[in-house]
């Protein structure tokens, strides 16, 4: 009997509601996503993240960050979360912690995150409000390998929408959510499959070194 490919295991850390946790729960679930995902770690109580992770039969797990005097002392409670589940990859959806670059060198090439922007601009909080402010004609989400830098790291796909005349934060944030949905699981498929890869502190797509980050429904496929 020929021996069973190993599926990779998926560690997401959240601190919220965790609608991009969700959108990837559906999606492993479909088998769009090859992998399996073995915990959820949240650094708050009481979010709505470990609820649908639980409904997903999922493990959930809290390391509060808040009771940690340190951020290395934070850290450490995390690794040791981690090491016991053994992730091949980890997705942040919603944590609303920067790790360290000591953190981030234990999973090199192996931590992707997500931004409500297009990355570089607008990091940090507040993305929709402050797009509108600056009168930007369009606004989006960036997906890149995580560092130890505030919404840093080489990006990987950016997912554009137009600001409307009309719109508000919320209308904003909404559409902009939409594409998060739909861009986030596509990457994290990739990443299991190899078809990208952080080299030295490059992206490579199908092995051709990204020049620019790729655009949602632009991608060029490869087998």
């Amino acid at each position: 009997m020929a021996e069973q490919a190993s599926v990779n295991r998926i560690a997401v850390l959240v601190s919220g509601g965790g609608s991009n946790l969700q959108s990837i729960i559906d999606k492993v679930h479909e088998s769009d996503i090859a992998a399996e995902i073995c915990c959820v770690i949240s650094n708050r109580k009481e979010v709505y993240a470990l609820e649908r992770a639980r409904k997903a039969n999922i493990s959930a797990v809290v390391v509060e960050s808040r009771i940690y005097a340190e951020r290395s002392l934070f850290e450490q409670a995390l690794l040791g979360e981690l090491k016991k589940q053994q992730p091949d990859i980890i997705v942040m959806a919603g944590f609303m912690r920067v790790l360290s670059a000591e953190f981030i060198a234990h999973y090199s090439g192996r931590i992707l995150n997500i931004h409500p922007s297009l990355l570089p601009d607008f990091t940090g909080l507040h993305t929709h409000q402050r797009a509108l402010a600056a009168g930007r004609k369009r606004h989006g989400c960036s997906v890149h390998f995580a560092s130890a830098e505030l919404d840093g790291g080489p990006l990987i796909m950016r997912a554009e929408v137009a600001v409307l005349d009309t719109d508000n934060e919320e209308t904003l944030a909404l559409r902009v959510l939409q594409q998060e949905h739909e861009i986030y699981p596509l990457c994290i498929q990739w990443l299991c499959e190899g078809k990208i890869k952080l080299r030295n502190n490059e992206v490579f797509y199908c092995n051709e070194k990204l020049l620019e980050p790729l655009t949602w429904q632009n991608e060029i496929d490869c087998k």
